[in-house]
């Protein structure tokens, strides 16, 4: 009888590590968590997964890594107004962490690693969509990131260690983190407008983003563990299509049926003005997103009234 294949997962209390837990257990395989819980939500983490309250900057993940086909590296810094107040603790987790976490798996001979690097990376291009090919990050986080991306090249090249990076755009579904300082927009403005209050936009709502829902980013997952095509590349993982802030507002009250409006705050420092995803290279091995926008919105409403306001009066009476 042939063994279930074992998945490590970095991150695993946070969204997209606890939903790609979900995935791989459905997928069959064996999922060990590491999660600090700095920022993760311990209840986010399935079951059946073997939970490991640790630090990636610890010394001892090396045999948690032990017999693994496969490491997910999700754990970050990832909220880039916390980044930008305190860029030695960005460099420590995301870039000392990061290094800890390649070298674990190059000593426990782990087959491939796939690590989460981001759509920061193009914070100051100017043209869209942007391809993989084309990195000018300017904040703490983005820079961080890019350290990360160094690593990474250095371990394929000196250790032969099969690596796939990707770049995550705007991710968002259920268990999106609305407990950060600055929370995403979709969770932000969904929570506040079924407590009856007015959201917060900052700056002019101008902005566009890429937005691309939780399983779809999971069918790249997958895809990742079974494809030796993703063996070193680079993938953006994004719609290829995007809105402005506003256009999301607009959207998700009109589909709660709130007449409230928005408030305008000032601008956050070290956001890009625009992300669109060039996702060709994902789609030449046969991936392609999903789940529209519309779709994605109710399914993430849904998810909040029941978990995070379940005793929120319908937006529609006010």
């Amino acid at each position: 009888m042939n063994r279930k294949r074992r998945a490590v997962v970095t991150g695993v209390a946070g969204f997209i590590g606890s939903n790609l837990a979900d995935r791989l257990l459905a997928e069959g395989f064996d999922v060990v968590g590491l999660d600090n819980l700095s920022y993760g939500v311990l209840e986010q983490v399935p079951s059946a997964v073997e939970f490991h309250k640790t630090d990636i900057r610890g010394e001892a993940l090396e045999p948690l890594f032990r017999a693994a086909d496969i490491v997910y590296h999700l754990a970050a810094k990832n909220c880039i107004a916390d980044c930008q107040a305190d860029p030695v603790e960005t460099a420590d987790i995301n870039v000392t962490g990061t290094v800890k976490v390649f070298e674990a798996a190059r000593r426990a001979r782990v087959a491939k690693v796939v690590h989460a690097e981001s759509s920061a990376l193009y914070e100051g291009v100017a043209h869209w969509p942007t391809p993989e090919s084309d990195v000018r990050p300017e904040s703490f986080y983005a820079v961080s990131k890019l350290a990360g991306m160094a690593f990474a090249g250095a371990y394929r090249r000196w250790s032969g260690m099969r690596m796939t990076a990707l770049r995550y755009f705007c991710v968002y579904g259920p268990r999106q983190d609305y407990r950060r300082t600055i929370p995403p927009v979709m969770s932000a403005f969904i929570i506040k407008l079924l407590h009856g209050e007015r959201p917060v936009i900052f700056g002019s709502g101008r902005k566009r983003r890429d937005f691309i829902y939780v399983d779809d980013v999971n069918d790249f997952h997958v895809l990742c563990a079974t494809d030796p095509r993703t063996e070193g590349g680079t993938f953006n993982l994004g719609s290829g299509v995007n809105y402005s802030v506003r256009d999301i507002f607009d959207r998700v009250a009109a589909l709660l049926g709130t007449r409230l409006e928005v408030e305008y705050g000032p601008d956050l420092p070290g956001e890009a003005d625009e992300t669109l995803a060039d996702i060709s290279a994902a789609r030449d091995l046969g991936w392609a997103p999903k789940v529209d926008l519309t779709a994605g919105l109710q399914r993430s409403i849904a998810y909040i009234r029941e978990h995070v306001v379940p005793d929120a009066t319908p937006a529609a009476a006010r």
